[in-house]
């Protein structure tokens, strides 16, 4: 086996062995606490220019499949796993998760101890992070660590929407058209709204208000993606042009982030962000409590103990974290407009939150 290092930014070091392609790679270090789904974390736009360490411990024991990516590749930059599946065992299951990595160049590192690692992080912050199986020298790689430039200030979203508009057709009878901006989309998600009966438009992150419009949707959808809220201006005018139309609004995630702005409300970065499938969200309007699937880095700095008064009327915090009271989704009151920060889509994840998607069909038929 080829030796590999990982060095985070304040120089803690780990010693492992090369797991995927051999080389070196650069990101943000985050820990997702998923005991599955790692195919679809991995295929996740969300998680572009990250290495991912995964808190659970065996990964790789289902192999991979052509029916269960989000996207057309693999988005992390690296991977980092404890203990790696040395044979797959799923009848679902078409080649290694290790040959998929090493096809599509992504760097990773096993038999590192991923718990220490993980309490590092929850304790000092996300921060960035190198893997190199080609450099055995810590000093050495900790110096391009520090030259590599940091998620805040990151415009991803242009990096991994799709270059040119697609259609996904409605399943059974069509009762709604949706424009759906791809800011990072993973695929389940216009398939969700295709079972609603909605045949969705997904556009570039670059359209501007006036392209999603030209659809002549019944609802314009912000969708996942990557990066810092603060950055994508571009989507900000994008959703405040939907907002003077007057067309109901569905926003998830980096798209609950860009709606906020729109609002009027900042972002900021989180210590150490939500990843995972077991977020505790609870909808402050009728107390019911969803677990709920993450992946987010920033989060909408809006108040929780008043309605805000926008120039696109009030608004307030629909859903918070029960573990920080991090802002999880907003309502404006007086516009057919609502956003949720985690994803209903459940890919990977619990089910939760499924009905949101009817709850955006809902909108759609009242104000048709």
């Amino acid at each position: 086996m080829t030796d590999a290092l990982l060095v985070l930014e304040d120089g803690r070091t780990f010693r492992g062995e090369a797991y995927g392609a051999i080389g070196e790679t650069l990101g943000e270090a985050v820990f997702s606490t998923g005991m599955t789904g790692y195919q679809e974390t991995l295929t996740d736009p969300s998680y572009h220019r990250q290495v991912v360490i995964q808190t659970a411990p065996h990964i790789g024991n289902t192999g991979m499949n052509d029916d269960d990516p989000e996207s057309r590749r693999i988005w992390v930059s690296g991977y980092v796993v404890r203990d790696p599946a040395r044979v797959p065992s799923s009848w679902r299951s078409q080649r290694s998760l290790d040959d998929d990595l090493a096809a599509q160049g992504i760097v990773g590192i096993s038999g590192v101890d991923t718990r220490a690692l993980t309490r590092h992080l929850r304790e000092r912050g996300a921060m960035r992070v190198g893997v190199s199986s080609v450099d055995a020298d810590p000093q050495a790689l900790l110096q391009r660590v520090l030259s590599s430039p940091g998620m805040e200030g990151a415009d991803l979203a242009r990096e991994v929407t799709t270059p040119e508009t697609y259609v996904v057709p409605a399943e059974g009878d069509k009762r709604f058209v949706v424009a759906a901006m791809d800011l990072g989309i993973k695929a389940s998600t216009p398939r969700n709204l295709a079972a609603a009966g909605c045949e969705v438009h997904v556009l570039p992150a670059t359209a501007t208000a006036d392209d999603l419009l030209a659809v002549d949707p019944d609802g314009v959808f912000f969708s996942n993606g990557p990066g810092d809220p603060a950055t994508a201006d571009y989507a900000v005018d994008a959703v405040r042009g939907v907002l003077d139309s007057g067309r109901p609004i569905f926003g998830i995630c980096f798209g609950n982030q860009i709606l906020g702005r729109a609002f009027g409300f900042g972002t900021y970065k989180l210590k150490f962000g939500h990843r995972g499938v077991n977020q505790p969200v609870q909808d402050r309007r009728t107390g019911q409590v969803a677990v709920t699937s993450h992946n987010h880095g920033f989060a909408v700095d809006a108040p929780l103990d008043r309605v805000s008064e926008t120039p696109y009327g009030r608004v307030e915090v629909s859903h918070v974290d029960l573990n920080d009271n991090v802002v999880e989704g907003l309502r404006c009151l007086d516009r057919p407009v609502f956003s949720v920060q985690y994803h209903p889509e459940a890919a990977p994840g619990p089910h939760d939150a499924h009905g949101l998607f009817a709850q955006f069909a809902e909108l759609m038929e009242a104000n048709k």
